[in-house]
């Protein structure tokens, strides 16, 4: 049993029944009244995101759990295939478990939480960013230079990302998984 001061990105606990991912926490120390943690919690079975609030001191469940390397394989249209980087064992994991699948490219290496007590795999986390070369894109158009004026593009994985409008196609771009936004241009 753990309490509100264990509370972090990323914790896992057993809540109603199910079994949560925090998300995003704060803590709260209200000028009246007594303090308490408002936390965003990601169901890992159905992928559904809550809010919950908990009282400062509140116990929670935790969930042991234990991280792996995995390496993508391919996504056969209903699970996404993944592969043990040490014993190359495979397990496949449905699309509500990620936390980015449009930014995830064949042959990425991921940290995948498993459930120390039933050995199921519990929730894939993406690398901080990722690099992706854009496919499609329109052109920008000369003299269109307004502060931070961005346009569509879609990358090798298919996911739309905005960009700035000097990206072209064939750029490989840097992205960041938690928020899916461009960060930067990688010069080759």
């Amino acid at each position: 049993m753990a309490s509100t001061s264990d509370i972090r990105n990323g914790l896992c606990i057993r809540y109603n029944h199910d079994i949560y991912k925090i998300i995003e926490f704060l803590h709260v120390k209200p000028g009246k009244g007594p303090a308490f943690v408002r936390t965003k919690l990601k169901s890992v079975t159905t992928g559904k995101v809550i809010d919950n609030t908990f009282s400062a001191g509140h116990k929670i469940d935790d969930v042991r759990v234990e991280t792996h390397k995995f390496q993508f394989l391919y996504n056969d249209g209903e699970f996404y295939h993944f592969m043990n980087t040490e014993d190359y064992t495979q397990i496949r994991l449905t699309e509500n478990a990620l936390d980015a699948p449009g930014l995830l490219k064949e042959g990425e290496v991921v940290t995948i939480l498993i459930n120390t007590e039933d050995q199921m795999p519990l929730s894939v986390e993406m690398p901080a960013s990722v690099i992706l070369e854009v496919t499609h894109t329109e052109p920008g158009v000369k003299g269109n230079t307004a502060t931070n004026a961005t346009k569509p593009a879609t990358v090798e994985t298919g996911a739309e990302v905005n960009v700035p409008l000097f990206i072209n196609e064939g750029d490989k771009i840097k992205i960041e998984t938690e928020k899916g936004t461009y960060k930067e241009r990688i010069k080759e």
